[in-house]
């Protein structure tokens, strides 16, 4: 995003952070809700560009919002969206895009609260790698002739139960309502969202072999040096790297062994 939108964003995430400091909100809710109004902005195009016009003031824009939402959704995610809309926005499609990435961060929020943060961060991890070793469960993923309903099934057969609630219902509404992304990039979308709800790191490491504690306990020290912030490890195991290891963070791959290579690529990045 760029410009008015960024700020916009950076608004929307302070309002949400302040919004769910309070325990007392139900963050899985406000989850919900900010889902429902994510859909009615994507489907009604004339809305959210009355919405996001700048020749309106923006008092006007939230008695607007108000207007439409008051009743339909609680008043936490009333306030929410018209502090959103008396921002000023690039263009209309952002709006959609933060309402959506707040309403996965209030999910995120919600399994933070319980405990499950780290659990949720593997479970997408692993989703993705089973999505990429399984074609035809992608292509019936991503079948645009399928209706919502039954990708929502089919996602509950595969989640319910199995993984955590945060992890099933961001994953839901991703394949649910795409929105011209890939399911690959929604997914990489939200392990960064839930590692950065941690403020941390996501690397992603291919080793051989299983790491033991220790060897994970030391990647994630040398990781946390190198790049000075706490890092999440996505761990992947694939037996063509010959002993050998890989860790992707980003865009940034460093390649080594175990034992002596590590220690060397950290001195070498720090400097």
């Amino acid at each position: 995003m760029n410009g008015a939108s960024r700020e916009a964003l950076a608004a929307a995430r302070e309002s949400l952070d302040a919004l769910t400091d309070n325990t007392s909100v139900d963050a899985a809710k406000l989850a919900e809700e900010l889902a429902a109004v994510t859909a009615l902005l994507h489907r009604e195009v004339s809305l959210r560009r009355v919405l996001t016009d700048p020749s309106q003031p923006g008092e006007a824009r939230a008695e607007l919002a108000g207007r439409l939402l008051r009743g339909q959704v609680g008043g936490e995610t009333v306030d929410l969206i018209s502090g959103m809309v008396r921002s000023r926005w690039s263009q209309s499609r952002d709006l959609v895009d933060v309402v959506e990435e707040l309403a996965n961060t209030a999910d995120l929020t919600a399994a933070q609260r319980s405990g499950d943060l780290d659990d949720v961060e593997d479970e997408l991890f692993r989703f993705g790698r089973i999505v990429a070793a399984d074609k035809p469960l992608r292509a019936a993923l991503t079948d645009r002739s399928a209706s919502a309903s039954a990708k929502g099934q089919l996602l509950h057969s595969l989640l319910g139960g199995k993984a955590r609630t945060a992890t099933e219902s961001v994953i839901t509404r991703l394949v649910t309502q795409p929105r011209g992304r890939s399911l690959e990039e929604g997914l990489e979308s939200l392990s960064k969202l839930a590692a950065e709800r941690r403020e941390r790191m996501v690397a992603v490491v291919t080793s051989a072999v299983p790491l033991s504690d220790q060897q994970k306990q030391r990647l994630g020290a040398a990781l946390a040096k190198i790049y000075g912030r706490p890092m999440h490890l996505n761990l992947d195991v694939d037996p063509t790297v010959l002993g050998g290891i890989a860790v992707r963070v980003g865009d940034e791959v460093i390649n080594g062994t175990i034992a002596d290579r590590l220690d060397e690529a950290s001195r070498r990045m720090a400097g």
